[in-house]
């Protein structure tokens, strides 16, 4: 049994397809555009229509049906391109791979137990290990300090 493709895939894919045509670079849209194909495919439109595109932009591989369209040796990737406007680019594929030549460094894991026990799967999860185990300043050999982070919406004001 198949299961259905989430809803960010069904908006970003039915925006895709929309304007695909054979041997287009570039593809640019607009973000109301995610209105119109929730409202085609009558499906609840996200709360936060700006986390689609960041969802397939930084956390989630695009669907096959996307990738499948960019030929050998090239992908698609979504680019800002405006306010509200974006872009699907298709670029030479990258691919980093280690080198064999290279040293592996061990690193035991600092990162506290309460954040280990609570933290998600996602980024933000991810960012908290890097810093407790100080991978960037080991990576750069220099130390480095975090600047910014945001905040889950978790909390509740008892106010």
């Amino acid at each position: 049994m198949t299961k259905e493709p989430n809803r960010y895939t069904q908006l970003i894919e039915t925006i895709f397809l929309k304007h695909y045509r054979d041997g287009l670079k570039e593809i640019s849209f607009e973000r109301n555009e995610i209105e119109e194909a929730a409202s085609k495919l009558k499906i609840k439109l996200p709360k936060n229509l700006g986390d689609v595109i960041y969802s397939f932009r930084y956390r989630t591989q695009l669907p096959e049906s996307i990738v499948s369209k960019a030929p050998v040796g090239y992908q698609w990737l979504i680019r800002p391109a405006g306010i509200s406007k974006y872009k699907f680019v298709l670029i030479k594929e990258s691919v980093i791979s280690p080198s064999e030549m290279l040293a592996e460094t061990k690193i035991p894991d600092a990162t506290p137990g309460i954040i280990s026990r609570y933290a998600l799967t996602d980024e933000q999860a991810v960012l908290a290990k890097i810093r407790y185990n100080r991978l960037i300043d080991i990576f750069t050999g220099i130390t480095c300090y975090s600047l910014q982070n945001h905040l889950r919406g978790c909390f509740k004001s008892h106010v």
